[in-house]
C-alpha cells in the first residue's frame, strides 16, 4: 500500500475528552510513493491551564502553549496536509475523534478521509503491550522523545512501512479495533469498520 498518498498525524491533547479538551500540539508528515514529501509541526495556542500530568508526560508547559499558533490557523494547515490523502494513526480512535470535533467546532465540518490505524494492525498481529514505542522496539525503529508530535508521526511512518513490507495492510482500511472490556469509542468515522477484541499476551 506504500505507494499510495497518505498523511501520518498525531496530537498531543490537554486531556482525553475530544468534545471539550483542546489540540495543544500537532505534527503532520506526508507521504507520496513511499517517501516524506512535506511536514508541518506546531504548539497550538492554549489559554487553559494544563494538569502537572500532561506536562509530565508531553514536556508542553503553559509557557509553551501560549506562543503556539492560533488553533485556526493550525487546523487550516493541517486539512490542506490532510487532502483526499488515507490518514495513518497509531491509536487513530483518540486522533480522529479530535480532529472531527475540532473540524466541527471551528470549520462546522468534519473528514472524509479514509484511514489506516497502527494501533489496530499491532494488535491483530502482536502480542501485548502495543504503544508505538513498544512497537517501534520490536521492529528496531528509533523513537526519540516520544509524546512530542513530529517524533511520534515519524515513527509511526516507519512501523506502518514495516508492517505493510511484511504483509499488505489494505484488508485494514478503515478498520477499528477496540477492547471488548471497554466497549466502541464515543466517536467514530462513519463507515468505520469496527471490530472488539481481546488482547493477546505472550504464553508464559
Amino acid at each position: 500500500m506504500t505507494k499510495h498518498s497518505y498523511t501520518v498525524i498525531d496530537f498531543e491533547t490537554s486531556g482525553l475528552d475530544p468534545k471539550k479538551d483542546r489540540v495543544i500540539e500537532m505534527a503532520a508528515i506526508r507521504c507520496v510513493d513511499g517517501e516524506i514529501a512535506s511536514e508541518f509541526s506546531t504548539l497550538v495556542r492554549y489559554d487553559g491551564k494544563l494538569s502537572a500530568k500532561i506536562t509530565e508526560l508531553t514536556g508542553i508547559t503553559d509557557e509553551m502553549t501560549a506562543t503556539g499558533m492560533d488553533e485556526d490557523t493550525a487546523f487550516r494547515i493541517l486539512n490542506r496536509m490532510l487532502g483526499d490523502n488515507v490518514i495513518i494513526a497509531h491509536n487513530a480512535a483518540f486522533d480522529l475523534g479530535f480532529l472531527h470535533h475540532s473540524l466541527l467546532r471551528i470549520a462546522g465540518r468534519s473528514f472524509h478521509n479514509s484511514f489506516i490505524d497502527t494501533l489496530t494492525l499491532s494488535r491483530a498481529r502482536h502480542v501485548y503491550p502495543h504503544t508505538l514505542s513498544d512497537m517501534c522496539s520490536r521492529y528496531g525503529i528509533p523513537l526519540v522523545g516520544g509524546h512530542r508530535a513530529l517524533n511520534d508521526v515519524i515513527a509511526c511512518w516507519e512501523l506502518f512501512r514495516k508492517l505493510d513490507e511484511e504483509q499488505a495492510v489494505s484488508e485494514q482500511l478503515n478498520t477499528l479495533a477496540y477492547l471488548k472490556k471497554f466497549g466502541p469509542p464515543a466517536w467514530s468515522p462513519p463507515g468505520a469498520k469496527l471490530q472488539a477484541i481481546e488482547l493477546k499476551y505472550a504464553a508464559r
